[in-house]
């Protein structure tokens, strides 16, 4: 933008002398008598002797978002937006509330048509998004569900690392090669985190869902992706897990502020020893883990794996490897447990 000052509305404006960085004319700080200006909030100003003023915008911002149902308490805004600052990116970051599975083809239409650099799918749609897709990557062509998008000239393509943020946080504790598992829920993230745990080594899977065919669908594609023992177990009353239960996982949406559900589990029929793991993001501690851990048993929070899983989507949007501490900083914050 460039115009002679009185076209902009200033008119003999007069020279401000208090200015911290200087003399400044009709708000804009100048470094000297010259008319060179200085960089302002936004962008830049110059002013030269024949008293026109040049405006330079900054960047046009990349927009990254998710779409789910519900998205209002999920930190990932906020982190994405304190990690992009930190590394000077013009990026930020939107969640966008679907209201239901009919508005999931127009969503991504407008992802595609307002030039979106990125996108996270979360529940319930990583499965109903693969349709409206331009590609999928091998992850999704084997799970069938998908919860981020890269977007390269307009062409979307669907990528899932919900399993592979699971397999990191947990590791992080304890191993995963040889032990048995027990899954609660096998919706589109549960599919994702019971087949790349099949890769992992698990010796044995139990999916347990109230919808039979939910899973014992989800139960046969490990089998077929993995060749790992996965079977299905009725959600009847609390879950009473079965004998030698190594690893206990929560995949479905209770606990989740603001609600806060407890998850109907017979906590007598689980061992101390029992490695304990929620996807719940907030609160961190959730009804689930602070019964599990009040017994004695290890833990792993579902901020843990938004990490894991962040910073892989993070480096492929921006190509730029992750920094793990700065992720952890920025959702601590995003989480009120650390100052902002």
């Amino acid at each position: 933008m460039q115009g002679k000052l009185e076209d902009i509305g200033f008119r003999d404006p007069a020279p401000r002398r208090d200015h911290p960085d200087g003399p400044a004319i009709a708000g804009v700080s100048l470094r000297d008598a010259t008319g060179t200006g200085i960089i302002q909030p936004g962008g830049f100003a110059t002013l030269d002797r024949s008293r026109t003023m040049t405006f330079t915008l900054p960047p046009q911002k990349h927009l990254a978002c998710m779409i789910g149902h519900p998205v209002a308490e999920n930190p990932i805004d906020r982190m994405f937006d304190a990690v992009f600052a930190h590394h000077g990116l013009h990026w930020q970051f939107w969640k966008s509330d679907v209201a239901s599975e009919a508005e999931v083809a127009a969503a991504i239409g407008g992802i595609r048509a307002l030039g979106f650099a990125g996108a996270c799918v979360t529940v319930p749609y990583k499965v109903a998004v693969v349709p409206y897709l331009d590609a999928v990557d091998d992850d999704v062509r084997a799970i069938g569900a998908a919860n981020y998008l890269t977007i390269r000239d307009g062409r979307l393509t669907g990528h899932n690392n919900d399993g592979k943020g699971v397999v990191k946080a947990i590791r992080k504790l304890t191993p995963i090669e040889g032990k048995r598992i027990v899954m609660l829920g096998a919706g589109g993230a549960g599919r994702a985190m019971a087949v790349e745990l099949a890769w992992a080594g698990a010796a044995h899977l139990t999916l347990v869902t109230r919808r039979a065919a939910q899973g014992q669908d989800v139960a046969r594609m490990v089998m077929q992706a993995s060749g790992v023992p996965c079977t299905w177990q009725p959600w009847s009353g609390d879950i009473r897990l079965p004998p030698a239960t190594d690893i206990l996982m929560n995949a479905t949406h209770l606990g989740c502020a603001p609600e806060r559900e407890p998850v109907p589990v017979d906590w007598n029929t689980l061992a101390p020893a029992t490695t304990v793991v929620d996807v719940i993001t907030n609160p961190r501690l959730t009804p689930f883990l602070s019964t599990a851990q009040a017994k004695g048993c290890p833990i792993v929070d579902g901020v843990e794996m938004l990490v894991q899983l962040a910073m892989q989507i993070f480096e492929a949007w921006t190509g730029i490897p992750p920094d793990e501490a700065i992720f952890q900083a920025a959702v601590a914050r995003a989480l009120g447990e650390a100052p902002a």
